[in-house]
């Protein structure tokens, strides 16, 4: 792991220093490190709960999920985008890294030469990463207010995360890359079949980013079969749907023992404008 450091404090802005055990910046604000590995960046006037992100219930849904490697498919895709398009002693951010599925096998893939960092709201999900990747720099901090450097990545992953245009510009260096996976229109149709009685396709939005030039679509589809209920149920948790879904919905859900369905990403691929 390289020793760059790309954290800055999030109270005053200024760079943090890091040592075995904290963060410090020049201001003498300190931060110490979670027994994991991690460090909370998170102020509280910017949480709104009071523990914001994902809920551990949902944290071990994707993480016992994605530990069977339903999705190993889009990982691999996501390793050969990075690979394509970062320097050798490239620095990376991840941010929305969740649990760090996609995280470490990223960093896996990568040179040591290559510094990589992972940011989440949740510190559920944060703490669940530092402790099985050590690796990999994990903080926790939100999207739209990332506790890192100006112009201090040379690549952007976001994984199903919420886009924080102003902020990826900002910490992005000139020319740097953005590296986007996104469900595509037919993703998990069978389950949406399977649920509902009117189901629809995902909205796939214009790929047009302000202050990115787009550079190409990389299509990610493989079909999947889940031989119990509970992998469709822990599939289930980790969409947005299960935030919106009534009781006799939820009872076709649980009646279903087995499930073959497609699984559709796009990842996408831009190019910061100078």
């Amino acid at each position: 792991m390289s020793d760059l450091s790309v954290w800055i404090c999030p109270v005053c802005g200024e760079l943090l220093t890091e040592s075995e055990n904290s963060l410090k910046c020049s201001k003498n604000h300190c931060f110490d490190k979670a027994r994991s590995g991690y460090v909370n960046l998170l102020p509280v006037s910017r949480k709104h709960a009071r523990l914001p992100g994902d809920n551990p219930e949902m944290v071990r849904a994707r993480r016992d999920f994605l530990s069977k490697n339903y999705y190993q498919h889009l990982q691999n895709a996501l390793c050969d985008a990075v690979r394509n398009y970062l320097p050798p002693d490239g620095v990376l951010l991840d941010a929305g890294c969740g649990e760090g599925y996609y995280t470490k096998k990223i960093r896996d893939s990568l040179p040591e030469s290559c510094s990589v960092c992972g940011v989440d709201i949740s510190k559920t999900a944060v703490d669940f990463s530092a402790r099985q990747d050590k690796h990999t720099r994990y903080a926790v901090g939100s999207v739209f207010h990332l506790p890192v450097d100006d112009l201090s990545c040379d690549m952007l992953v976001s994984v199903f995360a919420p886009y924080a245009g102003t902020e990826f510009v900002r910490v992005l260096k000139p020319h740097a890359f953005l590296v986007m996976a996104i469900p595509s229109a037919r993703h998990l149709w069978e389950l949406k079949q399977a649920v509902y009685d009117n189901p629809y396709e995902n909205q796939v939005k214009d790929y047009h980013l302000e202050n990115f030039r787009f550079l190409e679509k990389i299509s990610c589809e493989q079909k999947i079969f889940l031989d119990n209920s509970k992998d469709i149920q822990n599939l289930f948790q980790m969409t947005p749907y299960a935030y919106r879904t009534g009781a006799s919905e939820r009872e076709r859900l649980q009646a279903l023992q087995s499930l073959g369905v497609q699984t559709a990403f796009e990842i996408l691929i831009y190019q910061k404008e100078a």
